[in-house]
């Protein structure tokens, strides 16, 4: 479901199109569009892009580069096919994240799968990268999270107040012992915070129980093929190249489901698969060493797990995530030793045009 604001930012760059009499609306058309977007206009403005410089390079484009576009029927203006497949990208990432809407920062960040348009051309030229926007939808989705019991926390601390016979000391010793939520008992809490696999990665064959994974129709052979690497005792850690949409992340999913549903050999009957999301991993590590720190997390967790098998979706990503002020030291380089020393079996996904630049 697309949000208000992106349906208004749609229309503009379709308006935009059709105000130059170009036939076809490109990214570009839609980039201009998103500068008066409130969600992406948020994001711009948190990575520090100039506006007004954007905005005239854009316009400029549209003016001088697009005049094969250029036509006097232009009563219906199309979208270009890789303006639908950022709408379609950012909608299955936005769905997939559990977001109710997709807005224009969602949208945004899926034109940085575009390297070819100047569109993505522009905001790189501006500083921006894919990780920033990614890094600031998911501390968003933080805020939201806790916003939900800003009220019980501010109860909580009326309460202590009238109780307390000296009340500063109750308000320092809340600082000092946060509370947990009102959801769950403190022990609960204990184990949710020491549980890195619960914070930043999704178990798959959980949401296959709970019927939240559609079955999957054809790829046998694909599937099949995933399932011999996966049983092997050596290089059993397969990876999935393919354009965006073609659904490797269904396979995975698709794999998740036959696991649960014991349709599998017997040695990955005992299988499950945890898709590590990035975004959580990377949201709100403000500090050196933060990062790395829920990295090995995840990876000493993973290993304890004898038939754990991670999912890593566009794991080119991972290539410079975490790394501070051009540091070698990022999430690919941490994977790298657990996955030599065969600590567990991972899935990765990407396309053709990642795939050859890394």
């Amino acid at each position: 479901m697309l949000s208000k604001n992106l349906e208004l930012s749609l229309h503009r760059a379709l308006t935009i199109a059709h105000q130059s009499t170009h036939e076809y609306a490109t990214l570009e058309h839609l980039l201009l569009a998103l500068i008066e977007d409130p969600d992406a206009l948020s994001v711009l403005n948190a990575c520090g892009v100039d506006l007004i410089c954007l905005s005239e390079d854009l316009k400029s484009f549209i003016d001088n580069h697009l005049g094969a576009l250029i036509c006097n029927n232009n009563a219906g203006v199309k979208p270009t096919a890789a303006f639908q497949k950022v709408i379609h990208r950012a909608a299955v990432n936005a769905h997939a994240s559990g977001r109710k809407s997709v807005t224009g920062a969602n949208v945004l960040a899926e034109m940085f799968g575009e390297h070819d348009s100047h569109a993505a051309f522009y905001l790189k030229e501006q500083g921006v990268t894919y990780l920033d926007v990614i890094g600031y939808l998911s501390q968003e989705s933080a805020k939201n999270q806790e916003s939900s019991f800003e009220s019980y926390d501010l109860f909580s601390d009326m309460m202590s107040q009238q109780a307390s016979s000296d009340p500063m000391q109750d308000r320092m010793n809340d600082h000092i012992k946060p509370m947990p939520s009102p959801m769950e008992s403190s022990e609960e809490a204990k184990d949710k915070e020491k549980s890195a696999l619960a914070n930043y990665c999704i178990n798959l064959n959980k949401r296959a129980e709970e019927g939240k994974i559609d079955i999957l129709i054809g790829r046998e052979k694909e599937i099949e093929r995933t399932i011999e690497i996966l049983c092997r005792r050596t290089k059993n850690n397969p990876l999935y190249v393919g354009d965006p949409g073609v659904g490797k992340t269904a396979m995975v999913e698709g794999l998740a489901l036959r696991i649960v549903k014991n349709k599998v050999p017997e040695i990955l009957s005992k299988a499950v698969i945890f898709s590590l999301d990035m975004g959580a991993l990377l949201a709100g590590t403000k500090y050196r060493g933060d990062f790395e720190e829920r990295m090995k997390a995840v990876i000493t967790e993973i290993e304890k797990l004898p038939f754990a098998i991670l999912f890593i979706d566009e794991i080119h990503t991972i290539i410079g995530a975490g790394s501070t002020n051009g540091g070698a030291l990022d999430a690919s380089n941490l994977l790298k030793p657990a996955l030599a020393r065969g600590g567990f079996r991972c899935i990765g996904s990407t396309t053709y045009k990642e795939s050859h630049n890394h």
